[in-house]
């Protein structure tokens, strides 16, 4: 495994950024990025979570950050791989302080006991066939515990343990942590899909889903690298990001 630190300087910190994604992105687009480099802000006034929402976060209380990266060696069709060793990082962060209920919910949130704690947003800049830069930006609750319309829907680190944190020490904590599971993309590819499978929430389990308007249940079987869900009722069935919800009750 190499030990040269792959990702987490420089390290920018900003008071008040409208996204962190798109501070980042801004870098790449004037050619500033430097690969490994991390975007920590404070506040966001307008935050970016999957699909087009918004990630709402008290300003001062939560990890919110973007990492500008190169992806390596890997090819365009592998991009779901960089996503669940991300996955993965942060869930080694959170699980060592709120422990084995800490778990990665397809395809990028961060849950523990049934409720969302932090999510991923991972945007590429791709041009022909050739990756050129992924911007990885990362949502983890830290110290909220108001959380408003959504509040048996969220769940942060102070709830969990009952402590405050220091949120710069805590990004740059998540920071080696992320490092840690990309070198084991790098040198043990195959591991990064047993460890995000072992983190998996409700895997081997039977879950309720929503397509088109109609709701069944079906058994999580896993996923594939491609990031296609696999599930199975009277038979098996494959899902890629967005085709089908989550239902819960």
């Amino acid at each position: 495994m190499t030990s040269e630190t792959l990702v987490g300087l420089p390290f920018i910190e900003l008071y008040s950024v409208e996204s962190t994604n798109n501070y980042a992105m801004g870098l790449i687009h004037a050619g500033m990025a430097q690969h490994g480099t991390v975007v920590f802000a404070h506040e966001q006034t307008r935050g970016k979570g999957q699909r087009e929402k918004q990630w709402t976060s008290a300003p001062g209380e939560n990890i919110m950050l973007s990492v500008i990266m190169k992806p390596f060696s890997l090819a365009v069709s592998q991009q779901f791989l960089l996503s669940m060793a991300v996955a993965n990082g942060v869930h080694s962060f959170f699980s060592k302080y709120a422990g084995a209920q800490t778990k990665i919910k397809w395809p990028n949130d961060l849950y523990w006991c049934d409720r969302k704690a932090g999510g991923i947003l991972i945007e590429n800049q791709i041009q022909g066939q050739v990756w050129k830069y992924a911007v990885v930006g990362i949502g983890i609750n830290i110290n909220q515990t108001n959380f408003q319309l959504i509040a048996d829907q969220a769940v942060s680190l102070k709830q969990v343990t009952g402590k405050q944190w220091d949120i710069i020490e805590g990004a740059k904590e998540l920071i080696k942590a992320l490092d840690e599971e990309l070198k084991l993309l790098l040198d043990a590819p195959g591991e990064v899909s047993k460890r995000y499978h072992r983190a998996l929430y409700k895997w081997k389990e039977e879950q309720a889903f929503k397509k088109n308007n109609k709701v069944f249940k079906a058994r999580v079987d896993g996923v594939t690298n491609e990031g296609y869900l696999i599930i199975s009722h009277a038979h098996q069935e494959f899902f890629k990001i967005g085709e089908v919800q989550w239902v819960f009750t």
